[in-house]
């Protein structure tokens, strides 16, 4: 797509010409594991294999790279598939890896339990707190690892500053951009070398399909991912990509409705008696809010609250609501309430991880406002 396009024409064209052979405007879902070649060696549009390419996931790809301003894109079968993969490729048993210490559950498992007996090591710290980063990378550190905002405590990290301070001392900064999306925030264009996604969640953004996808700036990067790929073989499926890339047509459009509703529940919260505190960037007693009005176009559909009454009455609460659905994941045109303590985060209890007790997430939908403030109001008990 031409660059001055703008996102919702680049969301709805990027990567999905009309098919030359029928003219169907939406590209076809090839189901199908081989290709037929000319001769040995004769490949028919490069591809031979599915699980080494596939042109509906090549549509994707195509797309979710224009989305993010990247020279490459890899689609996988989730977003911790996407996660290993990078780290595998990019990355030597013995190195270390910053991470947040608020870091989604999967991601701190991953680390924890998977890569670490591989000979990864990671450190956790504030991802807002540079110094601590800082420290870290000159002690040696090859990769700085951020969400931004975090899930589920919402902190914003500073993109630029982090990509600074990494490429100073020969590191990698990786974000995960799956709370924002490329609608709200673009990470490559701040510095950072590669963005990892659960496209599960906003790029979907039906709650149908689970898939994962890293976009990298830089050719010298996608090789050895694009190697890795193919040879650890958990890549996203036509069906999924075809899903996933019908859900990314309406991203721009959902996601101003999500804000504009997170918005509302966030104002709501902040002045609701069983609420002790309100985590939303878009809040100006948010600490990160300067920072997101920096790096971000609106301030997200993910809204995390403590409830004044301590971890039984959040459990009670998440138990309570009838149109705010009690489930994991994120991201969907439902709205969805948890409780990051038992559920998706369960994973960091007793570590350094570990999130309070009392706290609520929500994530919250594109239903009419009025009716989520209300499902809430009797949730929270008036």
């Amino acid at each position: 797509m031409h660059e001055g396009h703008g996102f919702s024409t680049r969301a709805i064209h990027a990567g999905q010409e009309p098919d030359p052979l029928t003219g169907a405007v939406v590209p076809p879902i090839y189901q199908v594991s081989t290709y037929k070649q000319d001769g040995v060696g004769g490949l028919r549009g490069g591809y031979d294999y599915s699980r080494s390419g596939n042109p509906t996931r090549a549509a994707l790809e195509t797309c979710l790279a224009d989305l993010e301003g990247g020279t490459g894109s890899f689609a996988f079968a989730s977003g911790l598939a996407a996660e290993d993969t990078l780290l595998r490729a990019l990355l030597e048993p013995g190195d270390r890896v910053v991470i947040p210490d608020d870091a989604y559950g999967g991601t701190f498992r991953l680390f924890d339990k998977v890569t670490s007996r591989w000979g990864l090591r990671y450190a956790p710290v504030p991802i807002t707190d540079l110094g601590a980063v800082a420290e870290r990378v000159r002690e040696g550190a090859r990769m700085v690892w951020a969400e931004t905002p975090t899930n589920p405590l919402l902190n914003l990290a500073d993109i630029a500053e982090l990509a600074g301070l990494a490429h100073e001392h020969g590191a990698l900064l990786v974000v995960d951009n799956t709370f924002a999306g490329p609608y709200l925030q673009r990470p490559l264009a701040l510095g950072a070398d590669a963005v990892v996604h659960s496209t599960t969640k906003y790029l979907g953004g039906h709650s149908d399909v689970v898939g994962g996808a890293i976009v990298v700036g830089d050719d010298a990067l996608a090789e050895p991912i694009g190697f890795h790929q193919n040879s650890m073989g958990a890549v996203a499926g036509p069906f999924d990509s075809w899903l996933t890339q019908r859900g990314v047509k309406t991203l721009a459009a959902r996601m101003d409705r999500h804000c504009d509703n997170a918005e509302a529940v966030a104002e709501f919260l902040a002045g609701h008696d069983a609420v002790a505190e309100v985590l939303y960037p878009g809040l100006s007693t948010h600490p990160g809010h300067e920072v997101a009005g920096k790096q971000m176009r609106r301030y997200g559909g993910m809204v995390s609250f403590r409830h004044s009454g301590g971890e039984q009455a959040a459990v009670e609460a998440c138990n309570r609501t009838e149109l705010f659905t009690l489930g994991e994941s994120l991201g969907g045109v439902e709205s969805l309430i948890e409780h990051p303590g038992r559920m998706t985060h369960a994973s960091a209890a007793g570590s350094a991880l570990e999130v309070p007790a009392d706290l609520i997430r929500l994530s919250v939908g594109i239903e009419d406002p009025d009716d989520l403030l209300a499902d809430l109001r009797q949730a929270l008990g008036g």
